[in-house]
């Protein structure tokens, strides 16, 4: 089913093998399923992966299962690790590096139409 899975507001049972990587850059890939009011995204960081100074209006939690990601937020540096999960307020600008190869699961709601649509050009342009 390309990188997203199941049709919005249905039910839907898949598996993450099943659902194909997408790979936003040579450092980043994810994948993710879309429901009615809610997104829930794996992404795969390598060591030095770098999501650029970004906001959306999307709430996101993110879980980082394995690794370690930095994030300048409100101001600050947070090293969320393997076992933590970080909340972003919608609108709150936030950037993040891969301090080790990292595994995370976001979940966003609503779910992000520039992931969806695929214009979301700040994931899209390196590592």
């Amino acid at each position: 089913m390309g990188e997203t899975a199941g049709t919005r507001g249905r039910l839907q049972h898949t598996r993450w093998d099943d659902i194909a990587l997408e790979q936003l850059n040579p450092l980043i890939a994810r994948h993710f399923v879309v429901g009615g009011e809610v997104m829930l995204a794996r992404i795969l960081l390598q060591r030095g992966a770098v999501v650029p100074r970004h906001s959306h209006a999307n709430e996101q939690v993110t879980w980082v299962l394995e690794g370690a990601l930095q994030f300048d937020i409100d101001g600050r540096t947070v090293v969320v690790r393997a076992g933590e999960v970080l909340c972003i307020p919608p609108h709150m600008p936030h950037a993040a590096v891969a301090l080790e190869d990292t595994v995370d699961i976001d979940v966003f709601t609503p779910p992000r139409a520039d992931w969806i649509n695929k214009s979301d050009a700040y994931l899209r342009g390196g590592g």
